[in-house]
């Protein structure tokens, strides 16, 4: 038997717009692994691609693989599936997908602390930026309460 934590040195690893994706993951799942990628957007990729959706990854074909590639690419999805709808810069709704996601991410976060925002303040100063509750949660490496200074012993 063997352990979990074993590598499988057979198993083939499938890269689709920069992400690998192991080889034995079923389409519908894998393909979420790409960062941007929901799983209903996988979920659509299938159903639009006419690909089953508990093939494995290491069976794609290479035409498969680029019209996968493509479809993400392409404005071919649905507007309420795209995430980044009506840009702030460019007014334009687009999907966006690794590096470039992130890129943007780290841009929004960078001016809403910048035009010190209500959400840019949470985020400078560590604390939930969507309306969550901070009684109970969010205590992580942080000071808990209030901290009694030590009383020292003056003359016993």
């Amino acid at each position: 038997m063997k352990d979990k934590k074993e590598i499988h040195l057979g198993e083939s690893i499938i890269r689709i717009l920069s992400t690998d994706i192991p080889g034995n993951k079923n389409i519908y799942s894998g393909i979420t692994r790409i960062r941007g990628i929901s799983w209903s957007l996988s979920n659509a990729i299938c159903n639009k691609l006419k690909i089953d959706k508990n093939k494995k990854i290491s069976e794609l074909s290479k035409k498969e693989i680029e019209d996968i590639s493509k479809f993400i690419k392409s404005s071919d999805i649905p507007e309420f599936v795209l995430n980044r709808r009506k840009d702030f810069e460019s007014g334009k709704s687009e999907h966006l997908i690794g590096t470039e996601l992130e890129l943007k991410e780290e841009f929004d976060i960078k001016r809403m602390k910048k035009i010190k925002s209500y959400k840019g303040v949470r985020h400078i100063t560590g604390r939930p930026v969507r309306g969550q509750r901070t009684k109970s949660h969010f205590r992580k490496n942080k000071t808990l309460g209030v901290s009694a200074k030590k009383v020292k012993n003056k003359g016993s």
